[in-house]
């Protein structure tokens, strides 16, 4: 009787433990199911200071080699982001600088197609981004300039901007572009 009880037990133990093990592997899955998927956050007040801080380095840096500074307006500001590379003002390795003015070319991004900063968080790190209303389309424009210059793609300012400009256009419904 003492050994049919103990049967009895290591069955129920067994059963007990290949569930929870199952459980925990669907727990698992599931953990690496939603790291796919991208965490989006408002951008916090630090996010804002380092914007604007980059917002403030490229403005001081137009202001002193050109005495001109951001304003706004689409034309003069990617002329002038333009004219920062032609005249070697930001260098092609210059990376903080380079995505500086990044931070200017989604400023006008945002104006010009309704689109907000958010944080972008996935499996490869954090980002700063923007999204397009609620909806799942993102650009990244902190590093479209910066990333084509450090390979030594030399894509005008005013080309990177209409691409940008174009994929999200694409994705906007009919009545509102």
């Amino acid at each position: 009787m003492l050994a049919f009880g103990m049967d009895r037990l290591f069955t129920a133990a067994y059963r007990f433990l290949a569930s929870l093990a199952l459980s925990l592997l669907c727990l698992g899955s599931l953990q690496a199911a939603a790291q796919d998927e991208p965490i989006i956050t408002q951008p916090s007040a630090v996010d804002q200071q380092y914007l604007q801080h980059q917002r403030d380095t490229i403005n001081d840096l137009t202001s002193t080699s050109f005495g001109e500074r951001f304003n706004g307006n689409k034309q003069h500001d990617i002329a002038l982001l333009q004219r920062l590379l032609d005249e070697h003002v930001v260098a092609n390795d210059d990376s903080r600088k380079l995505q500086a003015m990044g931070v200017i070319l989604g400023d006008l991004l945002a104006q010009d197609l309704g689109m907000h900063w958010v944080i972008y968080k996935d499996k490869l790190g954090r980002s700063h981004a923007l999204q397009y209303r609620d909806s799942d389309n993102y650009l990244f424009p902190i590093t479209m300039i910066s990333r084509r210059r450090e390979a030594d793609n030399l894509k005008p300012v005013a080309d990177i901007y209409a691409k940008a400009e174009s994929a999200i256009r694409a994705v906007i419904p009919a009545p509102y572009q």
